[in-house]
């Protein structure tokens, strides 16, 4: 399993009318995680896309435990379990700082997309070797 962590710090216009993070930042949260992730395994979002692909989102869920406020620091912790194949799922938990609970968890998955051809893809060679370079 990959895991890293995504440290944020909710903004003011992240917040709803009850001064609480608008449940669909998290999904915002995520992405940051995310992303964070495949450039820490030196496959950021753009090394992907050179080599022809896409990463859209086919899947989201979230649930949301407790709220967090505005200012407060978040650590998002994104985990990738397993090698994909045509679709990679990551799963997400979000902390508040200095918390060990969980305030909220979730995943997406994603299918590799031949940015030529629009069509569903097996994830790419660079892909699964940039994987398992990685120590688990």
């Amino acid at each position: 399993m990959l895991k890293h962590t995504s440290d944020i710090r909710v903004r003011y216009a992240d917040t709803d009318q009850m001064k609480y993070a608008y449940y669909g930042k998290y999904f915002e949260y995520f992405e940051q995680g995310r992303s964070d992730l495949l450039r820490a395994i030196g496959l950021p979002y753009t090394h992907i896309e050179e080599l022809g692909y896409f990463l859209p989102v086919v899947e989201a869920h979230g649930v949301f435990k407790s709220p967090a406020r505005f200012d407060d620091l978040l650590h998002v912790v994104t985990m990738l379990k397993d090698t994909p194949v045509a679709k990679v799922r990551l799963d997400y938990e979000v902390y508040r700082e200095q918390e060990t609970v969980a305030i909220a968890e979730g995943y997406t998955i994603h299918s590799f997309v031949n940015a030529e051809t629009g069509k569903a893809s097996r994830a790419p060679a660079q892909f699964i070797e940039a994987l398992e370079k990685q120590p688990r």
